[in-house]
């Protein structure tokens, strides 16, 4: 599979995902698609960079930072193979 299949996907996912609510999703599965798509679109989270003053980043930067072994394009993966998991449902 070549790069461009790969961000094609996860550009389709991604707006599968825009078009779900908050509501609908669980909070725990909210953060995991958050952490999968920061690492796929930022990489490894800066630790030094982050102030978390509020328990809502602290959760947040937590479920990045679990992640932050994974390369982008396995957060990618990851991150496609959730919203697709989602849309059976």
């Amino acid at each position: 599979m070549t790069l461009k299949d790969l961000n094609t996907r996860f550009e389709e996912a991604v707006a599968i995902a825009d078009e779900m609510t908050q509501s609908s999703l669980p909070q725990d599965v909210q953060l995991r698609l958050y952490a999968f798509y920061k690492q796929a679109t930022f990489g490894t989270l800066d630790t030094s960079k982050t102030a978390t003053y509020h328990l809502r980043d602290a959760f947040k930067t937590n479920a990045w930072m679990q992640i932050s072994h994974l390369t982008s394009d396995e957060a990618k993966e990851l991150y496609i193979e959730a919203i697709l998991s989602l849309v059976k449902k």
